[in-house]
């Protein structure tokens, strides 16, 4: 057998993952080879061995069953279409699951982005977002209702804090009994939570009420009614950890075992004929972080920021480059424009953008006076001519134009109450501020609202030197590819030192050196 010493042999040795990788020690030292035997005949002792880990192997293979794809492997929804038509469609021909990015978009936009991948997707996965949107419900029902209509087999829950009759019924709507009488639940549920009482609803089959309204309103069927006490709201669940955008920056290796047990209880009480599965998402921008999440017991991952740097993102190249510039300390919490009145934040970017600090003051604004009309005259001078460039009730006009279309009933709900009318002034800078970052406006460059996590920073440091630097050299199924090639290295790695070899670090270094046309041609 051939025997590697130096660190590209090693790393090859490592690399190819349909062969085990053995370690022996030799005449000439210890090295690694992927095929031979140890032992009297042939003078090499063996130290420690691998199996083989190709990149399918990693995560859940029910998780790839349910969804049709060949890796556990997640892109995640970044709003207002920064996870875009084209992300999507990259990641499900590479064996991936996408989300597209449908909250914040109008309907019209929402349905362009589906009838487009029921062209171009030939039965291959993809999900779409669905946020919760407590103050503007009929965002949330209208989105149901395009998903059944054009039929949507799943969605991305983000946002929920609560169960809504909404989610409800777009779960119970898709189910029916199969030939062995087992439940088929048509329209599956990918619940993206960070507490544990929300993952708990989720896990649960759906409140009996609202199912019990949901009937009596003739949305769903008496068997569909009667089969929802039998599966779960949201089979699989994604534990968000410190993600961009909604997040409580939880420690992933904290959250992820509390969740795994919580499925582990929930599915014991419950008797599901299917198990829950619990996927990880939130701080994965390295092969080492994805290998984690799977080693910590995650049936799938997600990645998110390190997404919106590629060439499919929505963002506009601006953008792009300030993410392939950050670091992993270079983010900072912000309000967030849907849940604005409730103080919720999100992580975003703050290098190279004054977002941060202007939507932090427009909170502290909100808090401490009743109304617009309440502003000190030097604040509100401040806010048109640094913030909002223009008047406020100029703002307040385009306000009103846009909820129009949107959603009416804001507007009849701010005209008697002056606080309410001043979180939906405040809440145009915070949206505009990410519609900004998308389309590139290089005039507001200073107020760009751009999601971003620590798993930005740290996929900069790794790719640094290579190819993927660069953000027009990112695409989301080399990212994919990479990160996943990597884990399963790092996983071969683990094992053997477990088994008490340490290889040197520079020979496991594994790094981005090649372009990756296709998940599907690579592995």
């Amino acid at each position: 057998m051939t025997v590697h010493y130096d660190r590209s042999g090693v790393l090859e040795v490592l690399g190819d993952l349909e062969h085990p990788v053995v370690v022996v020690r030799t005449a000439d030292g210890v090295g690694v080879s992927n095929h031979g035997l140890a032992g009297a005949a042939t003078g090499h002792e063996l130290l420690a061995s691998a199996p083989p880990l190709p990149p399918t192997q990693l995560g859940a293979a029910d998780f790839r069953a349910a969804h049709g794809t060949r890796f556990a492997y997640m892109g995640g929804a970044m709003a207002n279409g920064i996870a875009s038509e084209e992300l999507v469609i990259a990641l499900a021909r590479a064996g991936c699951l996408g989300s597209f990015g449908a909250a914040g978009l109008l309907p019209e936009r929402i349905e362009r982005a589906l009838d487009r991948f029921a062209r171009e997707l030939d039965g291959e996965p993809f999900a779409c977002n669905l946020i919760h949107s407590p103050h503007e419900e009929a965002l949330e029902r209208g989105a149901v209702e395009l998903f059944l209509r054009h039929g949507v087999r799943c969605v991305e829950a983000s946002a929920f804090i609560d169960i809504t009759r909404h989610i409800v019924r777009y779960r119970v709507t898709g189910l029916e009994t199969g030939p062995d009488g087992r439940v088929l639940a048509r329209n599956r549920v990918i619940a993206k939570v960070s507490r544990e009482e929300v993952a708990e609803r989720f896990m649960r089959p759906a409140p009996r009420e609202l199912v019990a309204a949901l009937l009596a309103d003739g949305l769903v069927t008496p068997e569909q009614a009667e089969l929802a006490a039998r599966v779960p709201l949201a089979a699989d669940v994604t534990v968000e950890a410190d993600s961009g955008g909604h997040t409580d920056r939880r420690p992933l290796l904290a959250l992820l075992p509390a969740i795994l047990r919580l499925a582990a209880r929930v599915e014991r009480e419950e008797g599901y004929e299917e198990r829950l599965r619990v996927g990880a998402g939130g701080g994965i921008g390295t092969p080492q972080a994805a290998w984690a999440a799977f080693a910590a017991g995650a049936a799938y991952i997600v990645t998110g920021s390190v997404n919106q740097a590629c060439v499919e993102s929505g963002a506009c190249e601006h953008t792009k480059v300030l993410l392939a510039e950050a670091g992993v300390a270079d983010c900072a919490m912000a309000p967030a424009a849907d849940m604005f009145e409730l103080g919720v934040e999100l992580q975003v970017l703050r290098r190279g953008t004054l977002f941060p600090m202007r939507a932090r003051k427009l909170l502290e604004l909100y808090r401490t006076y009743d109304g617009i009309e309440a502003l000190p005259a030097e604040e509100r001078f401040k806010l048109e001519t640094q913030v909002f460039r223009r008047s406020l009730d100029e703002v307040w006009e385009e306000t009103v134009a846009y909820f129009d279309r949107r959603d009416p009933e804001q507007i009849a709900r701010a005209g008697e109450q002056p606080k309410r009318r001043m979180a939906l002034v405040f809440r145009w800078y915070l949206g505009m501020a990410s519609r900004w970052s998308i389309v590139g406006d290089p005039e507001r460059r200073l107020d760009y609202q751009i999601w971003c996590g620590p798993a930005m920073g740290a996929f900069n440091d790794w790719v640094r030197g290579t190819y993927m630097e660069q953000p027009g050299e990112r695409r989301v199924a080399d990212v994919a590819w990479h990160l996943l090639h990597g884990a399963a290295i790092a996983a071969r790695v683990s094992t053997l030192r477990i088994a008490g070899v340490q290889l040197p670090a520079p020979a496991t270094d594994y790094r981005p050196r090649e372009r990756v046309a296709a998940l599907c041609e690579a592995a």
